[in-house]
C-alpha cells in the first residue's frame, strides 16, 4: 500500500477513535463499549473525591458517596444528550448525592445526639495551627446553599455559568450566594483574625 493510500484509509477512519475526550468516551459506552466508563471514572475520579470532602467534612464518608456517584453516573450515561459538558452533568450528580448525604445526616441527628466536641476544638489557639482546618470548619459552618456555591468557585475554580449549570440556578443568584457566603466565612473567621495572618 503507497502512503497516499495509507492517508486516504487513515482520513476515512472514524475521529471518535483518535480522541479520547469526554464526549468520544460516552459515545462509545452508548454504543457498547463499556470499558471506557473505567476511563471516565479515572479521569475524574479524584475532583468528584475532592467535590465530596469539601462538600461533607467527613473523610470517612468520601469513599461511599464517590460510589454513589458512579453507579447513578453508570446507569444514566446512555441518556446523557450531549447539549452541556460532561463534567458539568457529572459535578452536578456529585453535589446532588451530597446533598441527599447531608439530607440524611440532619434526619439521623434528630434522633441520635450529635457530638458537638469538635466545635470547640479550636478554642485554644497554639503554635501548632492548622490554617487549613480551621478555614474548612469554618466553610462548613455556612448554610449548604451558600457553602456549595463558594466551594466550587473559590476552591475549585469553577466559573459563575460553570456553577449555575451544576446547581441548577440563575448566575444572578449564584454570584448572591457567593458574596454572601465570603461575607459569613468573614465572620465566622474574626476570632482568628490575628492567627491566620501568616
Amino acid at each position: 500500500m503507497d502512503s497516499e493510500s495509507k492517508k486516504e484509509v487513515l482520513q476515512s477512519q472514524p475521529k471518535i477513535l483518535e480522541i479520547n475526550d469526554d464526549f468520544s468516551l460516552i459515545k462509545r459506552f452508548i454504543e457498547g463499549d463499556e470499558s471506557t466508563f473505567k476511563t471516565l471514572v479515572h479521569r475524574h475520579k479524584e475532583k468528584v473525591r475532592n467535590i465530596i470532602y469539601l462538600t461533607v467534612s467527613r473523610t470517612e464518608f468520601v469513599d461511599d458517596i464517590a460510589q454513589e456517584v458512579f453507579i447513578a453516573l453508570y446507569k444514566n450515561l446512555k441518556h446523557f444528550r450531549f447539549e452541556s459538558q460532561f463534567t458539568t452533568w457529572l459535578y452536578r450528580i456529585t453535589v446532588n448525592k451530597c446533598k441527599d448525604h447531608l439530607r440524611k445526616m440532619r434526619i439521623r441527628s434528630v434522633f441520635v445526639p450529635v457530638n458537638e466536641t469538635e466545635d470547640h476544638s479550636y478554642n485554644h489557639i497554639n503554635d501548632n495551627i492548622d490554617v487549613f482546618e480551621i478555614v474548612h470548619k469554618s466553610i462548613y459552618k455556612l448554610p449548604e446553599k451558600l457553602r456549595i456555591p463558594l466551594l466550587l468557585k473559590d476552591i475549585e475554580g469553577f466559573s459563575y455559568q460553570e456553577i449555575a449549570d451544576t446547581i441548577q440556578c440563575e448566575v444572578g443568584t449564584v454570584k448572591s450566594r457567593i458574596f454572601r457566603a465570603r461575607e459569613g466565612l468573614r465572620n465566622l473567621l474574626k476570632p482568628y483574625e490575628e492567627d491566620l495572618r501568616v
